[in-house]
């Protein structure tokens, strides 16, 4: 199988990945795993002396038509965690089969999930759908972001072809908090409408929900935005309230630039809502 190129549909893989956390003794450990290749995790790491920090690895270097990759993570009461990857993803053309990525996220009371994925490559001719769904207890909290670039813009590569789809959800005690469906179809007028992409290749998101989010730390975002450095004239951004929490958004030419910003956030919420430190991840 060459790299780029998608393999016939009923030969992908089929990947699963299992973690459950547990609070013992002020400290959140993971308690459980389960993997089928080509998902993995490193050991945990423990930089900060509540929160557990765990990489999740794609052995396989990228996901290729027919790949059916499934996760369920579950947070039990009180636990603390920080999911991150390895590397950028990559997505490869397909050869005809769609792959599929669903990932199932559970998070009791108490409990908090940072959810901080590299960016994802998505090449031309990729055909690829992603479901999440959290589900959350009254008193637990997830942040959780995408960054997506369409093409191998260093190539030239424009996203002509393909489709790509990402459906987040979030639920607390049966009540949908928050529901963000995208889609784009290569090669149509998405691709530079000022609706769609405007002609940016990456977009990306960063959510905050299950509480209340204080107008300051909306403020703080927007201006976190405003005096970024070296800034893109052609990048736009959002930053919005949501039912329980806030949502920014990012539409450019740099993932670089999207996880800069978002990283900038993702501080103040911690130190608003979780009263925590920075504490950047040590494979970023």
């Amino acid at each position: 199988m060459g790299v780029g190129v998608g393999v016939e549909p009923g030969l992908g893989w089929q990947g699963q990945l299992e973690l459950d956390f547990e609070h013992q003794a002020g400290k959140t450990i993971l308690s459980r795993e389960f993997m089928k290749s080509p998902m993995k995790v490193q050991r945990p790491f423990y930089p900060e002396p509540a929160v557990c920090h765990v990489v999740t690895l794609h052995t396989a270097g990228g996901i290729v038509g027919g790949d059916r990759l499934s996760s369920h993570i579950r947070l039990h009461p009180n636990a603390q965690a920080l999911l991150t990857t390895a590397a950028a993803g990559k997505i490869y053309r397909s050869s005809g089969s769609q792959s599929v990525q669903s990932i199932h996220t559970q998070v009791a009371a108490g409990g908090c999930l940072e959810w901080l994925p590299q960016e994802s490559i998505v090449f031309a001719g990729a055909k690829f759908q992603q479901d999440h769904r959290v589900e959350l207890a009254t008193d637990a909290l997830w942040l959780g972001w995408e960054v997506v670039r369409f093409g191998r813009t260093a190539r030239g590569e424009r996203f002509e072809t393909g489709d790509w789809r990402s459906r987040t959800q979030v639920w607390r005690e049966g009540q949908l908090l928050w529901l963000d469906p995208q889609f784009l179809q290569g090669g149509t007028a998405m691709l530079d409408s000022p609706h769609g992409l405007g002609g940016c290749p990456v977009v990306g998101s960063f959510a905050v929900v299950g509480r209340a989010v204080p107008a300051g730390l909306l403020q703080e975002a927007r201006q976190s935005w405003g005096d970024r450095p070296q800034p893109d004239a052609r990048a736009t951004a959002g930053v919005s309230q949501l039912m329980a929490g806030m949502i920014c958004r990012y539409r450019g030419h740099s993932s670089h630039e999207a996880r800069r910003w978002f990283t900038q956030v993702w501080h103040a919420v911690r130190a608003t809502l979780l009263h925590r430190e920075p504490c950047l991840p040590r494979v970023w």
